[in-house]
């Protein structure tokens, strides 16, 4: 099998996304394991590889038209002018060079040219001075691909939380979580967990709206009234599913490790406990797209950009995971593939003798 091609777009160029890039990179341990294209510009590469002191570190130019060649580490300009670096900084051209490099790399991946997308951090105040109309990477790349729903999950070794509603404000929850809405999310992500990830049989965890899941009703009736049916359903389907539990206990007293994974509500309640579990190793993976995304569990860290300082763990674990799980696809596409019948030679023979 021939080494996937993982594309890597630069982020907000006022962060760290240009250091983990070249950090993560320069690692021949971690780049040999596949060919990268990264999406942005050479000459903010070259800026911060200055910065970083890696002198070495020279990606070849590709155009979106050669061939990618294994050994290899490409980039692709995806602007003509220079970019005005001011680190730290929320900026409208900063903003606006991160939707640049994304467009670029999707439609590389729309076009076959790329195997996975793993996307820098972006900053959300930076986007919206330039005009970006989406609250995230995970929306933009539901609509650039046609994705009705996708499942946001955060993944760090055994522990993986999805959620019901991403990025939304709190007084929107309520009306958000709805039995369509969970009932879609839980399939998605039981789909996931099977075709991403390898696992036969999914246990998942559900967790409950209310605190204390609903107290049986005495503290709010979304529990009762359609979340512990969906799991009732969802059972009978052959899905091994379990909950509603009160977030607080099911987290504190580590019953999380009895599941594969878990279906929050909203944001918070999933990414509160995960990132206090696993933080500076998660990564943000996009289940429901054509294409495999992921990215780290942290943002832009203005405070420190351009410091040579950026713990990578992060942001190598994304890349390593957006390998794993393009390689799972493509396996089992190749395992499901409708074997090719062809006619023995022999039998042919003796057909046509008889017509004679």
């Amino acid at each position: 099998m021939s080494k996937l091609r993982i594309g890597i777009t630069i982020g907000d160029i006022n962060g760290v996304g240009p250091e983990l890039i070249i950090k993560t990179l320069k690692d021949k341990k971690i780049s040999s394991r596949f060919i990268p294209v990264i999406y942005g510009s050479s000459k903010v590469i070259s800026y911060y590889r200055n910065i970083i002191g890696a002198q070495d570190f020279h990606p070849a130019y590709y155009d979106s038209k050669g061939k990618l060649k294994e050994g290899n580490i490409y980039i692709k300009n995806c602007w003509d002018s220079n970019a005005n670096i001011t680190i730290g900084e929320a900026t409208e051209e900063g903003g606006k060079l991160a939707a640049l490099a994304m467009k670029h790399a999707v439609e590389d991946a729309q076009n076959g040219l790329i195997d996975a997308i793993v996307t820098a951090p972006i900053n959300k105040e930076a986007m919206k001075k330039s005009g970006f109309e989406f609250p995230g990477h995970t929306e933009y790349l539901a609509k650039a691909f046609n994705a009705k729903e996708t499942v946001m999950m955060m993944v760090a070794d055994g522990l993986r939380v999805a959620l019901v509603t991403n990025h939304i404000p709190v007084s929107q929850i309520n009306e958000k979580v709805t039995k369509e809405k969970i009932s879609t999310k839980l399939i998605m992500l039981d789909q996931s967990l099977r075709k991403d990830f390898g696992i036969d049989k999914p246990k998942i965890a559900v967790l409950g709206l209310n605190p204390h899941a609903g107290d049986n009703g005495a503290i709010g009736t979304e529990e009762t009234d359609f979340i512990k049916p969906i799991i009732v359903e969802a059972k009978k389907t052959g899905m091994f599913v379990a909950g509603p539990y009160p977030p607080d206990g099911f987290f504190g007293s580590s019953e999380f490790k009895k599941f594969d994974a878990v279906l929050a509500m909203y944001h918070d309640q999933g990414l509160i406990p995960f990132k206090a579990l696993t933080f500076g190793n998660g990564v943000n993976f996009t289940a429901g797209l054509p294409i495999v995304r992921t990215s780290p569990d942290h943002g832009t860290a203005y405070d420190i950009a351009g410091k040579n300082v950026v713990d990578v763990s992060s942001f190598r674990t994304a890349i390593l995971q957006a390998v794993d799980i393009a390689k799972m696809r493509k396996d089992i596409k190749e395992m499901t593939r409708e074997p090719i019948v062809k006619q023995d030679r022999s039998e042919k023979r003796y057909k046509d003798k008889r017509r004679s």
